[in-house]
């Protein structure tokens, strides 16, 4: 028993926080170098599960070595006609590939507004980040097809 007990105090004198909790960290894919050394920099929380929703959802089926079930599909989606129904098929893909592969974020709501003028989806994610369930973030993605 004092053998657990140790293990708790030995944790919490390492965290600056009250309660142990998770901090995300990836690598910036922008490739950004860091102002003290010449490592790349790194993204951390919010920063870091935005990137990977934004990431998720551009990302196609076959298109992650080793994993081509991870993929979201929905460029396929911007080859059709512009209507209300398209954008819900849009917004259900999207909403589907966060809820399945994004465990560090739950889903709020998925928006997908077609803007006819320049053929083009505001889509606007919302979630909560698992280790700071108080701050709803809002994540806003311009999908457009490429030629």
């Amino acid at each position: 028993m004092s053998e657990i007990k140790e293990a708790y105090y030995d944790a919490q004198r390492v965290n600056a926080s009250e309660r142990n909790s998770q901090k995300y960290s990836d690598i910036d894919l922008f490739f950004g170098k860091n102002a003290g050394n010449t490592d790349i920099n790194k993204i951390t929380d919010v920063q870091a599960v935005k990137r990977s929703i934004r990431n998720l959802v551009l990302l196609n089926h076959y298109e992650k070595p080793f994993h081509p079930e991870i993929g979201s599909g929905v460029r396929d989606m911007l080859f059709e006609l512009m209507t209300p129904v398209t954008a819900q098929i849009l917004a259900r893909k999207i909403q589907d590939v966060i809820e399945n592969y994004e465990p560090r974020a739950r889903l709020v709501g998925v928006r997908a507004n077609p803007n006819l003028d320049r053929n083009e989806y505001n889509v606007t994610i919302e979630f909560y980040v698992v280790n700071a369930p108080t701050e709803l973030v809002e994540l806003d993605v311009i999908l457009e097809r490429l030629r």
